[in-house]
């Protein structure tokens, strides 16, 4: 992997969804930007409009080279897990629709990525991110977990490349 590449994180949610942009240079890892979309409406249909039009906007500013989400987390409450599979579905739909490669991690892969163990709780997680990203405040947990999704795709990158490199 020559240069560096900027990779979104992409936490998604019905109500809030997470973003965090990291810029991966050899192994050094930068921050660029973090933050929360509230999807606010009246229904299902409205807070998708908002969360598509707010996360169009994130890309189109961040310009990242790839994008990482989260898997749906599938619970007892299925109409729950459904809701959020739609927001999963904006948070797929907007990067690769702008032509960037999407990567999917279930929850306890990034974990394990950004912590070293796959049930690592979120406290945990936001230690590991203040000691990888220093001097970053990351406001929101919903942020926190979008910047790990992203760090753990930037960790993994360098690999994934060298084995793209052995294929061909």
């Amino acid at each position: 992997m020559n240069g560096s590449l900027r990779v979104i994180g992409i936490d998604p949610g019905l109500v809030r969804t997470g973003w965090g942009v990291v810029d991966l240079a050899g192994s050094r890892l930068n921050h660029v930007a973090h933050g929360t979309i509230q999807a606010k409406g009246p229904d299902l249909a409205t807070r998708l409009v908002a969360l598509r039009r707010a996360l169009v906007q994130v890309v189109e500013d961040a310009r990242p080279d790839v994008a990482a989400v989260e898997h749906t987390f599938v619970n007892k409450d299925a109409v729950g897990t459904l809701k959020l599979a739609h927001a999963r579905g904006i948070a797929l739909l907007v990067p690769a629709e702008a032509g960037i490669p999407v990567t999917e991690y279930a929850p306890n892969a990034v974990k394990k990525a950004v912590v070293g163990v796959g049930h690592a709780d979120k406290k945990q997680v936001a230690h590991m991110i203040a000691l990888l990203l220093p001097g970053v405040k990351v406001v929101g947990a919903d942020a926190a977990d979008a910047l790990a999704i992203a760090i753990c795709h930037a960790h993994r990158a360098p690999a994934v490349a060298r084995l793209a490199e052995a294929a061909r």
